[in-house]
């Protein structure tokens, strides 16, 4: 097939064009940034902007699927518009494009767990869940991902376009470049966690995630959301990291208003030093939600099939310790800062 992936230079993309090019795909990169190293024959690369619609068009022509994994991850009301630009606006613009060739291609929506399975209490939800807006309300990624996976299902609906969304929870595993995912472990290594959020996490390993986007070039519910990850609370997602790597867990486990204060606090004497905090406050106000879902429906429709938990703990440290200085296991010197991919 000719294969069109938008931010395929990322942490996903990195495990998924492999994947593709070993069954034989034509694949064309769109993306800001150049990649980092030489690209294997069979890989086309154009950089450029996805608002560039000259660009966004011709890429289209002829493409059997397109993967649209380009997204920007940011948990800073300042970066809210910048994210709902790409988010929904860039792929609104590409699917009305899409929706004027004769031949439409399978489109692959690169959606998160995020946009269904989120709770103020501790619980476990699925596909049939609806769109937590009341409660990523004031979580600008998590919302414009909700409005992007809403028009896509509509337009793709509307225009006979054939879809798949894929809902993976937070990706772990190695060769995530820009910590753009793996920060919390990096932050943990940092010794920058001081308290023991109360909620609950998801992790999907990068490996099983590209391997289901590789599948769902033939598989999958079309118009379908397909969830993927492994439940563990926020207590036991640190204490496995802990015992991997030998770093000690925080002190507390504060109540969750004490935790958000807190955060709230250090955050008001970073900016009078003007410095950027450890932890922003909506992260901290994220750790405090449950993030559990169920993934049956991607084990039967799109043979995921995750790895164990501590493999891809041991995996994700392992990555991260290789990109520290020597001696900077916990401390504030050789502090490694995730960047925001696109």
């Amino acid at each position: 097939m000719n294969i069109l992936v938008t931010g395929g230079t990322g942490f996903l993309g990195a495990h998924l064009l492999p994947l593709l090019l070993a069954d034989g795909h034509k694949i064309l990169l769109l993306g800001r940034t150049k990649p980092s190293n030489a690209l294997p024959g069979g890989i086309e690369f154009r950089q450029g902007d996805l608002k560039d619609r000259a660009l966004v068009r011709s890429a289209i022509e002829d493409m059997d699927a397109v993967y649209h994994l380009a997204g920007r991850v940011s948990f800073r009301d300042k970066e809210a518009r910048q994210m709902y630009e790409l988010h929904v606006d860039c792929t609104r613009e590409m699917l009305h494009d899409i929706s004027k060739l004769k031949k439409k291609p399978r489109f692959i929506l690169m959606s998160t767990s995020g946009a269904i399975a989120v709770s103020r209490t501790e619980c476990v939800l699925d596909e049939g869940a609806e769109y937590p807006i009341e409660v990523v309300g004031r979580w600008p990624y998590y919302l414009s991902k909700i409005y992007e996976e809403k028009l896509t299902l509509e337009l793709c609906r509307k225009h006979k376009i054939p879809l798949v969304v894929l809902n993976p929870s937070l990706l772990m595993g190695p060769g995530d470049e820009r910590l753009s995912s793996t920060w919390t472990v990096a932050k943990f290594l940092q010794g920058d966690i001081p308290s023991v959020p109360n909620g609950g996490i998801s992790i999907a390993d990068v490996r099983d995630v590209a391997q289901v986007c590789f599948n769902a070039l033939r598989k999958g519910e079309l118009y379908g959301r397909h969830l993927m990850g492994i439940n563990l609370s926020m207590k036991d997602f640190f204490e496995r990291i802990s015992r991997l790597s030998g770093v000690a867990m925080p002190l507390f486990q504060l109540p969750k208003r004490l935790n958000i204060w807190g955060a709230k606090l250090l955050g008001k004497w970073a900016d009078w030093r003007g410095k950027e905090p450890l932890l922003d406050a909506q992260e901290v106000d994220i750790g405090e939600h449950w993030f559990w879902l169920d993934s049956k429906k991607a084990e039967r429709l799109l043979d995921y099939k995750p790895h164990d938990v501590y493999e891809t703990l041991q995996d994700t440290i392992a990555f991260i310790l290789q990109r520290m200085p020597p001696g900077h296991l916990v401390g504030t010197k050789g502090r490694l800062e995730k960047t925001r991919g696109e």
